[in-house]
């Protein structure tokens, strides 16, 4: 993959410019058709740079494209910019458009270069990253701090080391290994690519590393799963005289939740509290989350009641917390006032929420209730997830063969995470047949996992089937296959 981005593709010369929108003539009224002198020129350019301004939708900006193209701007390298920077930086990141505005300009500069550049990589269009890389160089333009850091980045949601590695090399090659911007996106991109090793010799090799560079060190380790390590790092940057911010405190609380670092979360909720910084959502959110995390389950609920303003985020967060916790009927509730009152539309991950519920309650008419409205009313196709919750709900209750044929009947390929809840399931109520056909596609999906053979002895030495027990334990010795490690488990007490 990797070789075929370095390749680079040919651009595409398809594109053919949009014009569909013509402008409001009300609007543009005060304008002439073409500029007539330098003054006159430099009006026209003011005047069109205010209304972009006031531009937010995708239909403000094609009509004032419209006039650029009709008043003579085409060429005018800000003004006809403005067009492409709405289109890369936009919710919508309307690319198509801006290629078709682009293949138009006769000499685009640097910056038009890189924010192609950056709006391809926004939509992780990595091909077309490196291909408009390619041509600019092509075209004799000089690679700057800003190019680099959006091909790392793109280089990241590529998920390839080796093109990551690569454009390393061009970073070095060019000089711009020490500059902090360039050092910073180097660290998240290894981040991205799980190389927490490499991510922590950059940043390690820094001589003083600003607020930016500590945040994005402390989120690589957290994305690759080594929270002790990021609350260490947190508390290097405190010794550094160093403010964390909202940025910081989202993912240190990230931090604590995996961990369940409750009193670190607490402080951390301290430091909310005197910035006043609760009206971030996102902090919020984080908040929520750690105490669910840890068990504080009303600490949690005070501050979702507190908040005047809640994304789906904030929901889901509060309906699996009080789930996971065996708050069933809580949880059910807040998800009806979700719906009754349309505050926010529930998404795939609100119904695992639901579902999740029904399953440590054992509701099971209601799970299938809420699994049919999910697709009937709210148009969410389930996820192996949601099938997931669906065969743990009826391995509770003793409903195996329905559990079974279930799976049967999934329109995705069953994994093993399914087929061991259901061999669980069998366990719990003596279903050995079951099982051993289970146990059958277990091989075929992930043949060496010792918890299956486990399972399965168990469930014979429910039935004092000791001859099977004593078999299925030399077939695992005979396979090598042994119990991982005993983990350990902590809670921090006040």
């Amino acid at each position: 993959m990797a070789n075929n981005y370095l390749n680079l593709i040919k651009p595409s010369s398809k594109w053919k410019l949009f014009t569909q929108s013509l402008p409001n003539p009300n609007l543009f009224h005060h304008f002439s058709s073409t500029p007539h002198d330098r003054r006159s020129y430099l009006k026209k350019e003011q005047a069109l740079l205010s209304l972009f301004k006031k531009s937010c939708t995708k239909t403000d900006v094609q009509q004032l494209h419209a006039h650029v193209i009709r008043s003579g701007f085409t060429q005018n390298l800000f003004v006809v910019g403005k067009v492409i920077v709405f289109c890369a930086v936009s919710d919508e990141c309307l690319m198509d458009y801006a290629v078709s505005v682009f293949e138009k300009i006769e000499n685009p500069d640097g910056f038009l270069w890189n924010t192609m550049i950056r709006g391809f990589g926004r939509i992780n269009k990595v091909d077309k990253v490196f291909c408009y890389y390619k041509m600019m160089l092509e075209n004799g333009h000089i690679v700057d701090n800003f190019t680099l850091s959006f091909l790392l980045k793109a280089s990241g949601q590529s998920g390839s080391v080796l093109l990551g590695k690569q454009v390393h090399c061009s970073v070095v090659k060019l000089g711009f290994e020490c500059h902090v911007f360039v050092r910073n996106t180097l660290v998240h991109m290894y981040g991205m690519l799980k190389d927490v090793f490499v991510a922590r010799q950059l940043f390690d090799e820094m001589p003083e590393p600003d607020l930016v560079g500590w945040n994005t060190v402390i989120d690589c380790h957290v994305c690759c799963g080594k929270h002790k390590e990021a609350l260490d790092l947190f508390s290097r940057m405190q010794d550094a005289g160093i403010r964390p911010d909202d940025a910081t405190l989202v993912v240190v609380l990230s931090a604590c939740a995996a961990l369940g670092a409750l009193e670190l979360g607490r402080w951390i909720h301290s430091i909310v509290d005197e910035r006043f910084l609760m009206k971030d959502v996102s902090i919020a959110n984080s908040l929520i989350h750690m105490y669910t995390r840890c068990g504080e389950i009303q600490e949690a609920r005070r501050i979702f009641d507190k908040m005047n303003d809640r994304n789906i985020v904030t929901w889901n967060t509060m309906i699996l917390g009080l789930a996971t916790h065996g708050h069933v009927q809580d949880a059910l509730s807040l998800f009806s006032s979700m719906i009754n009152k349309k505050r926010v539309p529930p998404d795939d991950v609100t119904f695992l929420g639901v579902l999740t519920a029904c399953s440590h309650g054992g509701m099971i008419e209601e799970g299938r209730q809420y699994f049919n409205r999910m697709t009937n009313e709210h148009n969410i196709e389930p996820t192996i997830k949601h099938y997931g919750c669906m065969v743990d709900m009826l391995s509770r209750g003793g409903l195996i063969i329905e559990a079974y044929n279930l799976i049967k009947n999934m329109p995705m390929k069953c994994n093993a995470i399914v087929l061991r809840t259901l061999l669980a399931g069998c366990h719990m109520h003596g279903n050995i047949e079951l099982a051993k056909n289970v146990r059958r596609h277990l091989l075929e999906v992930d043949p060496d996992h010792s918890s299956d053979y486990v399972l399965l002895a168990n469930t014979y030495a429910s039935l004092e089937d000791w001859n099977q027990v004593s078999r299925i334990r030399r077939s695992m010795a005979a396979n090598k296959v042994k119990k991982p490690s005993p983990g350990n488990s902590f809670i921090g007490v006040p």
